[in-house]
């Protein structure tokens, strides 16, 4: 289980190191674009595409890792009202639903990768596929990490961040350093 956790955070950190680059990339590709566009008056085909494409896996990159980090959108206004043992269940029907809503990612961004294999983006002069694959390595990513915190969870580890947390249930940390 070690080796599993090991390599996940190993995931999720070149998840977060590769979306960063994105950003950087994708800045520096707009830069570029404003410069032709308005100091030449010129413009380069592949720039504007590329940099949609960055910006889609550096978002669901970036979305994958902050469902591993509990940074995830949540509403937990419930789950203060609620007694403790109320609190693991309806987090992991929560993860179950991210599961289910990234199973749906890979599912339909396999769909549409198919259905676009044949299209050539004429910018680029690549598959159009390569628009769709963002969404479905960011499910594949947004499917285990939802995996292991239900898994975790049920394991006795506290991957939620309970203020009120018992200090003898090991923290998401603990268990990463291990």
């Amino acid at each position: 289980m070690a080796a599993v956790g090991r390599t996940l955070t190993f995931l999720s950190n070149a998840a977060l190191y590769a979306a960063g680059a994105g950003l950087v990339a994708m800045t520096l590709i707009v830069g570029w674009q404003v410069f032709l566009r308005y100091v030449l008056n010129w413009s380069n085909a592949w720039t504007e595409l590329s940099s949609i494409i960055i910006m889609s896996w550096f978002i669901f990159l970036g979305a994958a890792v902050g469902v591993r980090e509990n940074y995830h959108l949540g509403f937990d206004v419930l789950l203060y009202v609620l007694p403790p043992g109320s609190k693991k269940v309806l987090r992991t029907l929560s993860d179950l639903v991210v599961f289910a809503f990234a199973f749906g990612m890979i599912w339909y961004g396999i769909v549409l990768m198919r259905l676009q294999w044949e299209e050539v983006m004429p910018g680029l002069g690549i598959s159009g596929s390569f628009k769709y694959m963002p969404l479905t390595g960011g499910g594949v990513l947004i499917l285990l990490f939802s995996l292991e915190r239900i898994v975790l969870r049920w394991s006795g580890v506290d991957v939620d961040h309970d203020a009120e947390a018992d200090d003898e249930v090991p923290s998401l940390a603990q268990v990463k350093e291990a």
